[in-house]
């Protein structure tokens, strides 16, 4: 049986794009749905073990059906986090149904503990709710069967989609961070704790969590050595996350911001674009007119330019025009989530009305470089 793990992520201070090989299938109140496609081959290969182990077509239909309604469960689940983040004033931009379960992407997660708590346990109580209704739909209709009888390919339907969704609660709610349980956990203790300290808790707890699954795993199901990897994996990304929020708060983009930059004119031709790519440094361009930011000429955007039209066609006709601009006094943190949101990895920096300087990923990233390095210096 499949399980489900990773409720929801969120990523900050790089370029957010789509996952590759996933394909958007809906979209659900200003949220992307995909279906990577390991899901699909996923699918394909139940199919050909059902077969192998029942030998009939009707029974075959029956697993795979059960198996895509699990994922339905699953994409429920993950909008429960999504549409209540949402009534907290937090975008999820994707949901990604992979092999291991789904993926939510947050902009970014509340500082407040009892809100992060409120989206956690959103998407459980979906699976509790669906149970629930199928519960009474069996003793309604009188076709409740033991649950020795229940297999993935035999029983009644609706009592084993009742049960893949008790054990997706069952499972999610392992105190195993980065899953429900684990960041039920993380939000209980940041009540009493700094978000540092219970985010390093949580991910301690989440990696010994996953060297269990792991051991499991080897004797038993291979899968879970694949959960293992996640847990393990994004319990330690999310604890460097909250480490990284932690350095930039209370820095001023000015701190940081880059002041030796070049940049170009509407009309200049591409070819000044390529000519400074390939000899320089700097990738992303701030577009200016009469002293002021008309737009954002980024790596992808000359490619696609130099593409579509050529070297010889207008920075103006490539370039972004809708650009997030920040202030040297805005705080670093709160910078790079505007930054977020604007899905970009580059942001003007501009005072009165001038542009003064860039505030880019990379440069952040050496900035972080830098200040672990001085805190492992010797007095």
């Amino acid at each position: 049986m499949a399980t489900r793990t990773g409720s929801f992520t969120f990523e900050r201070g790089i370029r957010r794009k789509p996952m590759q090989w996933s394909w958007k299938v809906a979209e659900v109140s200003g949220i992307r749905v995909s279906v990577h496609a390991t899901f699909l081959l996923l699918v394909a290969w139940l199919a050909v073990a059902y077969w192998f182990e029942v030998g009939s077509v009707a029974r075959v239909a029956s697993g795979v059906a059960l198996f895509l309604l699990l994922f339905g469960c699953v994409l429920l689940h993950e909008l429960g986090h999504a549409l209540t983040a949402q009534r907290f004033g937090f975008t999820t931009q994707e949901i990604t149904l992979l092999p291991i379960g789904g993926i939510a992407r947050l902009e970014r997660l509340p500082d407040d503990p009892i809100q992060s708590l409120w989206i956690t346990l959103a998407g459980p109580a979906v699976n509790v709710a669906i149970a629930v209704s199928l519960f009474v739909a069996l003793q309604l209709t009188g076709t409740w069967q033991p649950i020795t009888h229940i297999s993935l390919t035999n029983g009644p339907f609706l009592e084993r989609l009742m049960l893949v969704n008790i054990s997706l609660v069952i499972f999610n709610m392992l105190p195993a961070f980065p899953m429900d349980g684990g960041r039920a956990l993380r939000a209980l203790l940041a009540t009493r704790l700094d978000d540092r300290r219970a985010t390093r808790i949580a991910a301690r707890l989440g990696q010994g969590m996953a060297v269990v699954f792991a051991v499991v795993g080897w004797l038993a199901n291979p899968l879970l050595i694949l959960i293992a990897l996640f847990v393990w994996t994004g319990a330690a990304q999310e604890a460097r996350m909250v480490d990284m929020r932690a350095a930039l708060s209370g820095i001023p983009v000015a701190r940081v911001m880059i002041t030796q930059f070049t940049t170009l004119a509407p009309d200049d031709p591409l070819s000044t674009a390529l000519d400074l790519t390939q000899h320089g440094s700097q990738h992303d361009f701030p577009v200016t007119r009469g002293g002021r930011v008309a737009g954002m000429l980024t790596r992808h955007d000359l490619l696609r330019g130099l593409a579509e039209g050529g070297p010889q066609s207008r920075v103006a006709d490539a370039m972004e025009r809708d650009v997030q601009i920040v202030d040297p006094h805005d705080m670093l943190d709160a910078a790079l989530g505007r930054l977020d949101v604007s899905q970009s990895s580059t942001a003007p920096v501009v005072q009165d009305g001038r542009l003064i300087g860039l505030l880019t990923a990379d440069a952040v990233a050496e900035f972080l470089s830098i200040q672990a390095a001085l805190d492992h210096a010797p007095a």
